[in-house]
């Protein structure tokens, strides 16, 4: 992979965290020699989400603080979901956010020998044994969280009979079903993770990578902690859900402890839950499937190939990321702290553009037909050295509807019949007319011009009006296609309680227009980002944008517009 820019390096925490402290104390004790390992071990399964990001972001990002490596380790061992797009959509996800794993990208199947060898070392030592029953069957003895599970018929097979079982369940002799192999550990156990769980089941089916070379697959728990194990892990950071799976961790690498090099500790913490959204990945994959979306990287989405089309910045999210923090308590974080990430580093970043989404005709009567000149407005305000832009003026300009009012109500200060505005970055003007239609729609405005008053020529300040509206001249603005997106759900907590999440989906979260925009955005380049003065930061669309033909999707408006509703 090629190597990233400085602009993608993660970004330094500035606070601590528990786990943070957990390495310190590590590295004081000399427990690891001073070596930190992590990973990020995705199932290729669909695309990855925002929650994801989170824990992309902890991962490499304290193996980037602490000097040690992160591993990507794709957890192929359920072949009848998982497909090679999903591979190639997460790494380009975790390379976008500006990550990079070098040499280590690993996949569980590159261990489908070992899980093996060490799951029948596990039914010599007496530590499993192959199940006969069927799964209701398991499911019904496993017992409840207040009442212990019940010792399988099976489970006293002799080791020689377990050993031949399993060695013909790997040779395909068994349809799917008819066998599990099962870690014998404790029915009784007030945990039910260890009440004697499956790790290997039989699938006939084909594997992106080891293809028809087997025939059992070994399940996630059993799995993940002989890959953390086998790749020197550390540090093996997982959510809170897989808190009560650690002993089951532990439980396999301490009857492995002489065949694998090292124990890694397992520390949890608490997952991303954000308003607006759901992060389900069957919820995602329902929405992409009944096509209530126009698929994984719909925009709306909060897949990152989703948000990344939307026009969040890596980042964005990796600051994100980092001000939201990582705890032990679950809580929920407000999409609006995540929108305000993405404002913070546009308002830095992001050239500055007119576009003119909602366009009037403003015709100024006495500025001569044949005439134009050139107006002059910085690139971004607070950068002088990024110059100038031109700006071309003429007779006939666009101006936002909403910035003329027959009938202004108190306060407005844009234009309206006998009133001056300044055209920003161009002359103030009175309107004098209004156009309208046989069915009274006001299609034009006239107004005068004042030739004295042309922005940054001497003495242009002179008269002061209140009003400052921006605009585009007719004959050299370019027509764009707009996507106005807005949040998928119009109920913060879509998925909570019994709701069916799907009767929250927002009929307004996307709207398409034909709008008006600066000339120079004709060409503009995929992902690259634009405030559009007094409309919001907008990015040209990575997949539909294309020379003369310019596709905008608005990432975010300047300012939160659900802060009410939000907090109603």
């Amino acid at each position: 992979m090629k190597e990233k820019s400085e602009t993608n390096l993660p970004i330094e925490s500035v606070s601590s965290n528990f786990i943070r402290n957990i390495i310190d104390e590590d590295n004081r004790t000399g427990k690891w020699s001073g070596r930190v390992e992590t990973r990020f071990p995705p199932e290729p399964n669909g695309y990855l989400h925002i929650g994801h990001a989170k824990s992309i972001c902890l991962n490499f990002g304290i193996a980037h603080d602490y000097g040690g490596v992160c591993h990507l380790r794709f957890d192929d061992t359920n072949p009848e979901k998982e497909a090679q797009e999903y591979v190639d959509s997460i790494c380009d996800s975790v390379s976008w956010l500006g990550f990079d794993w070098s040499k280590h990208l690993y996949y569980s199947s590159d261990y489908f020998v070992q899980l093996y060898e060490f799951a029948e070392y596990l039914i010599n030592q007496g530590k499993a044994y192959v199940e006969g029953l069927t799964a209701e069957e398991i499911r019904e003895m496993r017992g409840t969280l207040t009442s212990p599970g019940k010792n399988s018929p099976y489970r006293d097979r002799p080791i020689a009979e377990n050993l031949d079982l399993f060695q013909r369940m790997k040779a395909g002799e068994f349809p799917d079903g008819k066998y599990v192999l099962r870690a014998k550990i404790d029915m009784a156990s007030p945990n039910i993770n260890m009440r004697d769980p499956v790790i290997y089941r039989i699938r006939h089916v084909h594997h992106q990578r080891t293809g028809n070379q087997w025939c059992i697959y070994p399940m996630y728990d059993y799995t993940h902690c002989i890959s953390d194990a086998l790749e020197t892990i550390t540090h093996s950071l997982c959510t809170l859900e897989f808190e009560d799976h650690r002993p089951l961790y532990d439980w396999v690498l301490d009857q492995l402890v002489d065949k694998v090099p090292c124990h890694p500790q397992q520390i949890e913490f608490a997952r991303l839950n954000l308003t607006y959204t759901v992060m389900s990945k069957r919820k995602l994959i329902e929405l992409v499937d009944s096509k209530l979306v126009d698929g994984w990287d719909d925009p709306r989405l909060s897949t990152l190939a989703g948000v990344r089309r939307r026009g969040f910045t890596p980042r964005a999210i990796r600051l994100f990321a980092d001000r939201i923090g990582i705890s032990k308590a679950d809580s929920w974080i407000d999409i609006s702290i995540l929108e305000d990430c993405l404002r913070e580093d546009l308002n830095e970043s992001a050239p500055r553009r007119i576009a003119i989404l909602k366009p009037l005709k403003l015709i100024i009567d006495n500025y001569p037909e044949d005439q134009q000149e050139d107006c002059f407005a910085p690139n971004h305000p607070q950068k002088p050295e990024w110059e100038k832009r031109t700006i071309p003026f003429s007779k006939t300009l666009y101006i936002e509807r909403d910035d003329f009012m027959e009938v202004p109500t108190k306060g407005y200060f844009r234009l309206s019949p006998g009133a001056e505005v300044r055209l920003r970055y161009a002359f103030i003007v009175k309107c004098v007319q209004v156009d309208k239609n046989a069915q009274g729609e006001i299609e034009a405005i006239h107004c005068t011009y004042d030739p004295d008053t042309k922005s940054g020529t001497p003495g242009s300040e002179s008269r002061k009006v209140k009003g400052n509206i921006h605009w585009l001249s007719a004959k050299h603005a370019q027509a764009a296609e707009i996507r106005l997106y807005d949040r998928l759900f119009s109920d913060p907590y879509p998925d909570s309680g019994d709701k069916d999440y799907k009767t929250s989906l927002n009929p307004d979260s996307k709207a398409i227009i034909t709008a008006y925009v600066e000339q120079s955005l004709r060409d503009a380049q995929p992902e690259q980002s634009y405030q559009f003065e007094r409309n919001g930061y907008f990015i040209a669309d990575r997949i539909d944008m294309k020379p003369g033909k310019p596709v905008f999707n608005r990432a975010v408006t300047l300012r939160d517009s659900w802060g009410k509703v939000a907090g109603a």
